[in-house]
């Protein structure tokens, strides 16, 4: 197969979950072998059901989608199964390459390396920090050897040198590659065209170049649209303006106000819609619990991970009202570990002063019940804060996130990562916690958004514990001490 010719073809496909409500509205696009296409749009818009779709997890309602049958795809997930965590690392690469005993040992020690993770076969996934099973969920779709692959988010959890080295390998990737990513930086780096997914019209949009190409490009088109529009509303208003000259005339003037009147509507119709661009979120903030202060938390020592051994290290950190904390080091040295514990109240080394309410964003979203609704999420958080629930201003919350009537009655199963991640930034809202605790906040978060929450964070009156790997997100807001696991 020459290197023009297309893998990937959508003409026409409409999809949607549930009825009247659609995904995907008439899109076509294709992508031809060897192509490395980055796939945005805002949280929810419908990346990953393209993702679904491309591999027959999903079927169209309408149109055809064909892929190139002598074609192999692999996609490497954004998030690790329940199933995945509790399998060693042999166990797991057999399940998703169904090699036999003696390949797979080699395999596994080609893929682990390509991703920059040494570890033993028998390790059990769960053991791993978020960042390492990120490179696993990489792995597992590298050890299959496909001719197109799909990541979802490859750069969650990954710490800058993950960041690096991940993006040094897709730029040597010789085959084709779709990836769904809000890290323009990261995309910028390696791909040459863009697949945008607009949730208004649930449409994709193609275009050559990379993100920065595609925002120029955008905001060229909505400021000729404009233009057009403007130029068309003063022609209406002229003929309007004449019609209504003539009307009052009478005899035969009559009828030249009515081809007027048609006229200006046929303008009317003749208007085009103009693009509109993503929504961001509204400027929020994270009210501080009332009537606590002093000490928050003390921490006195801390455990890492340090050649594959426990090690604990002293330390003296003292939390109160407005202190903010940065948790840093790499992948796998611990941080999350730490953080749960300090949760969990079984950090050995540190205690939370009694009656302090603790608002914990988990890089997982495991702390949220999939099975609750979006409004359900909502009320449990709200009714936290001890206040009486108020429901219009739940609501008004909810929609300052994006979290619109029609998903209130969601499942919060059933509704994106990234939807997710503004369902968790919303309910600590309602909570009013006196301690934040933020394990990786920006993880599946649209880019746009991450100002508005670097903002709101910074003006968080108080205790706050931070661990991010973004550091443009870190530098644009106030940290008050670092504790440096690796030092």
């Amino acid at each position: 197969m020459a290197d023009n010719e297309t893998i990937i073809r959508f003409n026409n496909v409409t999809f949607q979950f549930e009825f009247n409500r659609p995904v995907l509205e008439e899109v076509s696009f294709s992508m031809r072998k060897g192509a490395k296409v980055a796939l945005m749009g805002q949280n929810g818009a419908g990346k990953s059901t393209i993702f679904q779709l491309i591999t027959k997890e999903l079927m169209p309602d309408s149109g055809e989608l064909s892929v190139d049958q002598s074609f192999t795809v692999a996609t490497a997930r954004q998030v690790m199964t329940q199933e995945d965590r509790e399998l060693t690392i042999e166990a797991y690469f057999q399940k998703h390459s169904g090699l036999e005993t003696h390949e797979l040992k080699r395999r596994i020690s080609e893929v682990l390396g390509a991703v920059n993770l040494h570890a033993p076969s028998e390790k059990i996934v769960k053991s791993f920090s978020g960042g390492q099973q990120a490179r696993l969920l990489l792995a597992a779709a590298l050890i299959q050897k496909p001719d197109l692959l799909l990541l979802d988010e490859p750069t969650n959890n990954l710490d800058p040198a993950g960041i690096e080295h991940l993006t040094y390998f897709l730029m040597n990737y010789s085959k084709s590659c779709l990836v769904i990513s809000h890290d323009s930086n990261f995309l910028n780096s390696f791909t040459e065209g863009v697949l945008y997914l607009d949730v208004h019209t649930h449409k994709v949009e193609q275009y050559v170049g990379d993100y920065l190409d595609v925002v120029e490009q955008i905001a060229a088109r909505i400021e000729k649209e404009n233009r057009q529009n403007a130029r068309m509303a003063k022609g209406i208003q002229e003929n309007k303006d004449k019609a209504n000259f003539f009307a009052h005339k009478g005899g035969k003037m009559r009828l030249v106000a009515k081809k007027m009147r048609e006229k200006a509507a046929e303008m009317e119709e003749n208007k085009v819609e103009v693009r509109r661009d993503d929504k961001t979120i509204r400027t929020f903030t994270i009210p501080a619990q009332q009537k606590i202060g002093g000490v928050l938390i003390k921490i006195t020592s801390f455990s890492i991970i340090q050649n594959h051994e426990v090690v604990t290290k002293p330390t003296d950190i003292v939390l109160g009202k407005n202190d903010h904390l940065l948790i840093a080091g790499p992948n796998g040295i611990g941080k999350s570990t730490l953080i749960e514990s300090l949760v969990n109240g079984t950090a050995e080394g540190a205690t939370i002063t009694s009656g302090v309410r603790v608002g914990y964003y988990r890089q997982d979203f495991s702390t949220l019940n999939y099975s609750d609704t979006v409004h359900l999420s909502l009320e449990k958080a709200y009714a936290e804060s001890g206040d009486l629930v108020q429901e219009e201003y739940l609501r008004s919350v909810a929609s300052g996130f994006l979290l619109t009537s029609p998903l209130m009655n969601t499942e919060v199963g059933n509704i994106s990562e990234g939807q997710k991640g503004l369902l968790s930034f919303a309910r600590l809202v309602l909570m009013r916690p006196g301690l934040l605790i933020l394990d990786e906040p920006t993880n599946h978060i649209n880019f746009r958004h991450i100002p508005i929450i670097a903002a709101a964070l910074d003006e968080y009156q108080g205790a706050m514990i931070l661990v991010s790997h973004v550091p443009e997100f870190v530098w644009s807001m106030r940290i008050d001490n670092v504790l440096d696991l690796e030092k």
